[in-house]
């Protein structure tokens, strides 16, 4: 019990600070699994691009540059918008995460002829964009906002909840587990759940995340039941949304790299 409502007051505090689509865990994650479903020849060529490194190391690359001079287009790409059905609706103007994700891919169809540079960017814009657009809170129906709600008598935001909070009052597990844990579907389960376009996978994970608009509202005060019953539900729908985000963002990668 002591050990929750630390967990509690940590997710306070960072409901108080920029919110990113499933923090540092979440990203990492996603990018773990991801990577552990490559190719070796996919694998070999992504980290001669990254100097040797794992795609992990750049999980959350986006989330740091989004606010400097040369990356700060892309502050809006972190999410989409979709219709009452859960369709995508794009952002023509300000671009958003299949934007991103698009652009990446049309970036790496050509590895010849671009430059190391340029390919690096892509790879980081892939890794982390598949992740986000898979987050609950960076799925933004027409009448989506980030209202606050109480679970056991704390204040949290929706937004920060799922960005953050719903892994950290979880099992606090590293990447690693993350992978260990959640991977144990077979070739042909995860070519399925890999088939399709982002816009698919966007409406998949609309329709997947939709309860939520019924399961909790604006002001809602849940007690301590309420709050445990809430917590399994959120946390079952974020480990499967960041088991999709990876084993997805492995088809892109081993399409275009291998």
């Amino acid at each position: 019990m002591k050990k929750f409502f630390h967990l509690l007051i940590i997710s306070i505090v960072v409901m108080n600070s920029p919110v990113f689509g499933w923090g540092r865990s979440g990203h990492d994650a996603i990018a773990y699994i991801a990577e552990c479903h490559l190719t070796s020849k996919a694998k070999r060529q992504i980290e001669h691009y990254l100097d040797r490194r794992s795609i992990v190391y750049y999980a959350s690359w986006m989330d740091r540059v989004r606010t400097t001079k040369n990356y700060k287009q892309t502050s809006q790409w972190h999410g989409n918008s979709v219709d009452e059905l859960g369709y995508y609706q794009p952002d023509t103007v300000r671009g958003d995460a299949i934007y991103g994700i698009n652009r990446a891919i049309e970036m790496l169809k050509d590895l010849h002829h671009s430059s190391d540079s340029t390919i690096r960017t892509a790879i980081f814009y892939l890794v982390h964009l598949v992740g986000d657009m898979h987050c609950p809170s960076h799925i933004r129906f027409p009448w989506y906002k980030s209202f606050k709600f109480e679970i056991n008598g704390h204040k949290c935001s929706f937004h920060s909840f799922w960005d953050t909070d719903v892994l950290e009052l979880s099992h606090r597990w590293g990447y690693e587990d993350y992978q260990y844990q959640l991977d144990r579907y077979s070739k042909k389960e995860i070519a399925q759940i890999a088939l399709g376009s982002p816009s698919e996978w966007l409406h998949d994970s609309a329709q997947a995340c939709r309860v939520l608009c019924d399961r909790i509202s604006e002001n809602d005060r849940l007690d301590k039941s309420q709050t445990n019953a809430f917590l399994l539900e959120a946390q079952q729908l974020a480990e499967e949304q960041i088991l999709k985000a990876g084993y997805r963002l492995a088809r892109i990668l081993n399409d275009l790299f291998d």
